[in-house]
C-alpha cells in the first residue's frame, strides 16, 4: 500500500534547466541583418546596390584622402610633392594648415587677440549648460548664463569693460521700472497711461511721417529704366502714400490703445519699460561708462565689426540670432492670437511679409537701404543690421511653428487655467506655453539648424565669414588659386558638427519632456 502511494506522488523540480541559446540565425548581428537589410527580395537587391555604390564611393575617395599633403606652402608645392610620391591623386590639406587662422577668425582680426574669441566660445559652453541641461546643473549657475552676453561682447569687440556693465545695469533698472509700473494703483497707472500713450502716439506718428518721406525719396531714386524699376518705384510710392495718409490715425489709435489698457496694465507696463530702456541706453550708458572708465580703466583692444570674419562670424550670427528669435517668435505667436485688433494686425502683417521675402533680399536691405531710415551721419554697425534682419526672418517662422503648438492644445487646457483663477499672463506662462513649446521643439530645431546654415549668405554682401573667406582671400590668392574640395569640405564639416549636435540635443530633450508615456 505504501509502495503504491509512493509511486503516485508527483515529481517536484527543485532546479531549472538553463535555457538553450537561440539559433545563430535568430540572434545578434545576423538577426539584425536579416530583419533590416535582407528581409525580402526587393530589400536585398536595394542593400546590395547600396553596398556597391558605397564601395565605389569609398574606393574612389580613399586615395584622395590617404595621399593628402599637410605640409606645403602653396598648391604648386602640393602638386610637386604628389608627383615625387608617384601619386595620381591627393588632397592638398596644407591649405587648412596655412589658412587656419583666416578660416576661423578672418584675415583682419588681430592675431595677438585670437585668445579672446576662443575664450568666448569656451565660456559659451559653460553658459549654455544651465539652460540646456537644467535638470542636472544647479539653477544658481543661470546667473552666469545671464552675464555671458555682456562678457562675450567685451571679449570679442573689446573696448571698455564698463560699457557692457552699464548696459547690464540699464536692463536691470528697466526690470525694476516694469515691476514698479505693474504694481501701481489703477488711478495712478491711468495717469501714467495717458502720458505714455500721448508720447507713444506722437512718436509713432513722427516715425511714420519720416518713413513716408524716406520711401518717397527712395521711389524717386529707383529710376524708370526698366519694368522692374518702374514697378519698384510704384510700390515705394504706394507705401509712402499709405503712410502719409495713416500716420496721424495710427498715432491716435496707438495712444488710445495704451490709455485704454490702464486697468489691465499689460500694454502700458511694457511700453513704459521700453521707454525707460531707451532713455537709459541713449542718454546714460555712454556717459556713465566713460566716467567710470576714466577713474578705473579696464580695457581691451577695440576691434571694429568690419574686422570680424571666418567661422567666428558665423558662430556670432548663429548664436545671437537663434537666442533672440526664439523669444521674439513667442511674442509674435501670442500676439497673432491676441484679441486686440491692433496687436494681432501688426503681428500678422509682420509674419506674412517676412515669410514672403527671401532672406538674401533682407540682407541686401540691411547692407544698402537700412541706412536711409537712420538719422544723418548715423554709424549703424553692419553686424547689428544683419543680426536684426536675420532675427526678424527666423522669428517669423518660429512664430508660425509655436502658433501650431498653441493650436494643437485642447480647449480643456485653457478652461482648466480659467477654473484655477489664473489671469492671461499666469495661464500662458504656467500652463499653455510650456505645453506648446514641447510640441514645437522639432519645428524650432529645424528652423535653428536652417538659420545657422543660412548665416553663410552674408558672404553675398561682402562679409567675410568662412564661405566669404574661401571665395575671396583664399581662392583668389596666387598660392591657393583653384582649390575647392579641401576648403569646402572643411566648412561642411564644421557646420555639420554644430547642426548635428543641435539635432541630437533636441531628440534628447524630447525624451526628457515625454511625460505622457510613463
Amino acid at each position: 500500500m505504501s509502495d503504491a502511494h509512493a509511486h503516485s506522488v508527483a515529481f517536484v523540480r527543485e532546479t531549472e534547466i538553463p535555457p538553450s541559446p537561440p539559433p545563430a540565425s535568430q540572434a545578434g548581428a545576423i538577426k539584425w541583418m536579416r530583419d533590416n537589410l535582407f528581409s525580402g527580395l526587393f530589400n536585398s537587391i536595394l542593400t546590395l546596390l547600396a553596398i556597391y555604390f558605397i564601395y565605389k564611393l569609398v574606393a574612389g575617395a580613399f586615395p584622395w584622402f590617404w595621399n593628402g599633403v599637410w605640409d606645403a606652402e602653396s598648391i604648386r608645392d602640393c602638386r610637386d610633392i604628389l608627383a615625387e610620391r608617384g601619386a595620381e591623386t591627393g588632397a592638398c590639406f596644407a591649405v587648412l594648415v596655412d589658412r587656419w587662422d583666416h578660416l576661423m577668425f578672418g584675415f583682419k582680426y588681430p592675431q595677438t587677440e585670437y585668445w579672446r574669441p576662443t575664450l568666448a566660445f569656451v565660456l559659451l559652453l559653460f553658459a549654455a549648460a544651465p539652460a540646456l541641461f537644467y535638470k542636472y546643473v544647479p539653477r544658481k549657475f543661470l546667473l552666469f548664463t545671464a552675464l555671458y552676453p555682456f562678457i562675450a561682447f567685451w571679449l570679442i569687440w573689446g573696448g571698455s569693460l564698463w560699457l557692457p556693465l552699464a548696459i547690464l545695469v540699464a536692463i536691470i533698472a528697466t526690470g525694476f521700472v516694469f515691476r514698479m509700473v505693474e504694481g501701481l494703483d489703477v488711478n495712478i497707472r491711468s495717469i501714467l497711461a495717458a502720458i505714455v500713450g500721448l508720447v507713444a502716439g506722437i512718436g509713432l506718428a513722427y516715425l511714420l511721417y519720416q518713413g513716408a518721406k524716406e520711401l518717397w525719396f527712395i521711389s524717386n531714386s529707383v529710376g524708370s529704366g526698366s519694368i522692374l524699376t518702374m514697378l519698384a518705384s510704384f510700390l515705394f510710392k504706394a507705401a509712402s502714400v499709405f503712410m502719409f495718409v495713416f500716420f496721424i490715425p495710427m498715432g491716435i489709435f496707438v495712444g488710445y490703445a495704451i490709455y485704454n489698457d490702464a486697468e489691465g496694465g499689460g500694454l502700458v507696463t511694457v511700453v513704459t519699460a521700453l521707454f525707460a530702456l531707451y532713455l537709459f541706453v541713449a542718454y546714460l550708458v555712454d556717459p556713465v561708462a566713460g566716467a567710470i572708465n576714466a577713474i578705473i580703466p579696464i580695457e581691451l583692444q577695440a576691434v571694429p565689426s568690419r574686422d570680424m570674419g571666418g567661422y567666428m562670424l558665423n558662430m556670432i550670427l548663429g548664436v545671437v540670432c537663434v537666442s533672440l528669435s526664439l523669444p521674439l517668435g513667442i511674442v509674435l505667436a501670442l500676439g497673432r492670437q491676441s484679441n486686440m485688433p491692433l496687436i494681432k494686425g501688426v503681428c500678422v502683417v509682420f509674419i506674412e511679409f517676412i515669410r514672403g521675402v527671401p532672406l538674401i533680399t533682407l540682407l541686401f536691405v540691411a547692407n544698402v537701404m537700412l541706412a536711409y531710415f537712420m538719422p544723418p551721419e548715423t554709424n549703424f554697425d553692419l553686424i547689428l543690421r544683419v543680426i536684426i534682419m536675420i532675427t526678424m526672418f527666423s522669428s517669423a517662422y518660429i512664430a508660425e511653428v509655436i502658433r501650431g503648438g498653441l493650436a494643437a492644445l485642447p480647449k480643456g487646457q485653457y478652461e482648466a487655467a480659467d477654473s484655477l483663477g489664473l489671469n492671461y499672463t499666469q495661464a500662458t506662462r504656467l500652463i499653455i506655453l510650456p505645453q506648446a513649446l514641447k510640441i514645437s521643439i522639432p519645428g524650432i530645431v529645424n528652423i535653428a539648424v536652417g538659420l545657422f546654415k543660412d548665416t553663410t549668405l552674408v558672404s553675398v554682401i561682402s562679409m567675410f565669414d568662412i564661405v566669404g573667406m574661401i571665395r575671396g582671400p583664399i581662392q583668389q590668392s596666387t598660392d591657393w588659386i583653384s582649390i575647392y574640395w579641401e576648403v569646402y569640405l572643411f566648412a561642411s564639416m564644421v557646420f555639420f558638427v554644430v547642426c548635428y549636435s543641435i539635432s541630437q540635443y533636441s531628440q534628447w530633450l524630447e525624451r526628457q519632456l515625454r511625460t505622457d508615456h510613463h
